[in-house]
């Protein structure tokens, strides 16, 4: 009677945090991302998911990364499962193929995992939360650059990339839809090309530029709505073609130092790394405390760079 006397004058909360250290019981965040080198996309993401490891390591979490290959959807049924097997009290996920990962997600739920969707989403599927870019919004976006300001483009390039041989992996399909949905509504005529390219086959790339975007006389238009836009100003700036309008995404050095030379004109940026340390707190928190997430989609803003306001961008 005493003690809960002296509780209630104080106005004593116990340190939930602390009180579940002291249980001593490990939990386990597993972070599937795709393979990457120093510099590509994911290494932003994984700078996040380390950070936050650090973070919630106090709180007894331990954080593990599976990378796959995005290019190989058998390396990502692999990774899926060794984190199955592993039993995880949470799962962070980037994902690339639809089936697979409608799949992988069902699973998880059957097993009572919690799981939160990294830079893409399936909506199709009980996830507790996701953190990213409005997908669809951004594809709108770019194509309102894009157009904006300047002739109505008679034909608009949108590089892509091969990816897997069956066709199965395809995280960019929102934003294109977004794109094109605009493009529809706004410049019907427009004549909208695809120009596929393998990101590992130099070669290739500038063979197939060669016959596609470099038949073309005059200014050209020309998007990709992932991270690699560099690959097209790389074959730009080596022919010597300039006052084009190329528009890409994030903030990789190599797309940056294009920003910078005038052979990008814009790219739509996020912060990739704070939104990794932002998902995995928020599964820590769902996993200790039962907090759930204050929202299901935590958009992040998008961010337009050009080469003048890039060099103060945080």
């Amino acid at each position: 009677e005493k003690v809960l006397k002296v509780i209630e004058e104080l106005g004593f909360k116990p340190n939930l945090y602390a009180s579940l250290l002291a249980t001593q019981k490990e939990r386990v965040i597993s972070c599937i991302i795709p393979e990457h080198l120093p510099g590509e996309f994911w290494s932003l993401a994984e700078k996040g998911i380390s950070d936050a490891a650090i973070l919630v390591s106090r709180y007894g979490i331990r954080v593990e990364t599976v990378q796959y290959d995005q290019y190989s959807h058998e390396s990502f049924r692999s990774a899926c499962a060794s984190v199955l097997e592993s039993n995880p009290s949470g799962v962070l996920l980037a994902p690339i193929f639809r089936e697979e990962t409608i799949c992988f997600a069902n699973q998880l739920t059957d097993k009572g995992i919690p799981y939160i969707y990294l830079d893409t989403k399936i909506d199709e599927s009980g996830h507790l939360a996701y953190f990213g870019m409005p997908m669809y919004q951004s594809g709108i976006l770019c194509a309102d650059i894009l157009c904006g300001g300047s002739r109505i483009p008679e034909i608009v390039y949108v590089v892509r990339i091969a990816r897997d041989k069956l066709g199965l992996s395809d995280p960019t399909a929102s934003r294109r839809a977004g794109f094109m949905d605009y493009m529809a509504d706004h410049h019907p005529k427009t004549r909208i090309v695809s120009v596929f390219v393998n990101p590992k086959d130099k070669e290739q790339i500038w063979k197939t530029l060669d016959e596609t975007i470099g038949a073309d006389e005059g200014q050209k238009f020309i998007v990709m709505f992932n991270s690699r836009i560099h690959i097209v100003a790389d074959y730009l700036a080596s022919r010597g073609q300039k006052g084009n309008r190329v528009i890409g995404f994030d903030m990789l050095e190599k797309n940056m130092e294009h920003l910078r030379a005038g052979n990008v004109q814009a790219l739509v940026t996020q912060h990739t790394d704070k939104q990794a340390v932002d998902a995995v707190n928020a599964l820590a928190d769902y996993i200790l405390l039962g907090t759930p997430v204050s929202k299901k989609d935590n958009f992040t803003q998008m961010d337009i760079l050009t080469k003048y306001n890039c060099e103060y961008y945080l």
